[in-house]
C-alpha cells in the first residue's frame, strides 16, 4: 500500500498542522510505503516572497525531521524537485471538466478569505490530482473537510483511464481519520495561519505562553463549575497531556473553584513539555543544513523515478510517445 501526504510551506507550522496532518502522517509510516512532499508549487498561490518561500520550505523539512520522520520508510521531497508533476497536470487538464472545478469549495473558500483569484488557484485541484496520481498512490489521508480533493482526483483519473482505454492511474481512496483532531485556535475557530489564531509549533517560550494566555473562554465565574467539552483550553490540553492529567483537569472544571487562568498555565506547561524533545532534535538538525538538503534530494530522486514512469505511460496513452 502506498500512502501520499503533502503540506504547504506557507509559514511557520502550528499545533493545528501537527495534530491535524503531521502526527497522523508520521503514524502512517508503519502501514506501508509513504510519500510525503512539501507542496511549494501550491504555496505559490498565496506566498509572493521568494525568500520567504525558500525559508518556509526549509523550515517544514526541519520540522518533520525533528518530529520523527523516518526517511527509511518515507520518501520525503520538495514538490518542485519533480518537474514531471507539472507536465502531468497539463495532461490531466485535458480531461478535467470545467464544471468539476467550479464545484470545488476550496476555490470559493480562498476567495472569501481575500486571496486574489488566479488560474493557479482555480486549477489547484488538477495539480493536486497530479501530486496523488504521479506516484500511483493507493491511500490519501485527509480530514472530512478535504475529502472533496480526493474525490476530484478519482473523477479525473477515471476519465483519463477511460480515454486511454487502460488503467494508466491507480484510483486512490481517501483515508478519513475520525480520530484526527480538529484543533481550535486561540479564538475558538479551527486553528489557521489565515485567521492568525495559531500557536506555533516551535515558537519561542514567551510567544507561546502569551498566545495560550489569549485563548478565548466564556465568562463563567471562578467559583462555578465549568463544562470542559465547550472549552478550547481543555480541547488543546487533551492533545498534549497524559490521560491522568486530562482526567484531573476535567475534575477541576466540574468541581468549580478553578479558573481559566490556571488552566491556561497548565496548558502552556503541557505544550512546552510535549514538544521539548522535538525542539532539541530541531536545534541539532538546524546546525547541519546540508543534512536536510541531502534528505530532500534523496527523496526527490526516488519520487522522480516513480513520477517519470507514470508520465511516460500517460504520454503514450495520449499519443505523445
Amino acid at each position: 500500500m502506498r500512502v501520499l501526504s503533502g503540506i504547504q510551506p506557507s509559514g511557520k507550522l502550528h499545533l493545528g498542522n501537527y495534530f491535524g496532518m503531521m502526527k497522523p502522517a508520521l503514524e502512517l509510516q508503519k502501514d506501508g510505503e509513504a510519500f510525503l512532499f512539501i507542496a511549494n508549487y501550491h504555496a505559490l498561490t498565496t506566498v509572493d516572497d521568494a525568500g520567504a518561500l525558500r525559508a518556509a520550505t526549509h523550515d517544514v523539512a526541519l520540522d518533520f525531521l525533528a518530529c520523527g520522520l523516518d526517511t527509511d520508510r518515507t520518501v520525503f521531497f520538495r514538490q518542485s524537485d519533480v518537474p514531471a508533476v507539472t507536465e502531468l497536470t497539463w495532461l490531466l487538464s485535458t480531461v478535467t471538466p470545467m464544471g468539476l472545478l467550479e464545484r470545488c469549495h476550496s476555490y470559493k473558500d480562498k476567495l472569501a478569505k481575500g486571496i486574489a483569484p488566479s488560474h493557479a488557484l482555480f486549477a489547484y485541484p488538477v495539480l493536486m490530482a497530479a501530486d496523488i496520481l504521479a506516484y500511483q498512490s493507493n491511500v490519501v489521508p485527509v480530514g472530512r473537510d478535504q475529502k472533496q480533493h480526493v474525490e476530484v482526483t478519482r473523477d479525473i483519473a477515471i476519465k483519463f483511464n477511460m480515454k486511454a482505454g487502460r488503467d494508466v492511474f491507480t484510483i486512490p481512496e481517501p483515508c478519513i481519520r475520525d480520530s484526527v483532531a480538529v484543533v481550535p485556535g486561540i479564538d475558538g475557530q479551527k486553528m489557521s495561519k489565515s485567521y492568525n489564531n495559531h500557536i506555533e509549533l516551535f515558537g519561542g517560550e514567551k510567544d507561546i505562553r502569551a498566545r495560550i494566555m489569549r485563548v478565548v473562554t466564556d465568562s463563567t465565574p471562578l467559583e462555578d463549575p465549568k463544562d470542559p467539552e465547550k472549552c478550547s483550553v481543555f480541547a488543546l490540553y487533551r492533545l498534549v497531556a497524559s490521560e491522568n492529567q486530562v482526567r484531573e483537569m476535567r475534575g477541576k472544571y466540574l468541581a468549580g473553584g478553578y479558573g481559566y487562568g490556571s488552566a491556561k498555565k497548565e496548558l502552556f506547561e503541557a505544550v512546552w513539555s510535549y514538544f521539548e524533545p522535538f525542539r532539541k532534535r530541531r536545534e541539532e538538525l538546524s546546525r547541519d543544513p546540508g543534512h536536510v538538503e541531502s534528505v530532500l534530494e534523496r527523496g526527490a530522486q526516488r519520487a522522480r523515478e516513480e513520477a517519470g514512469r507514470t508520465l511516460k505511460s500517460a504520454r503514450s496513452a495520449l499519443g505523445l510517445e
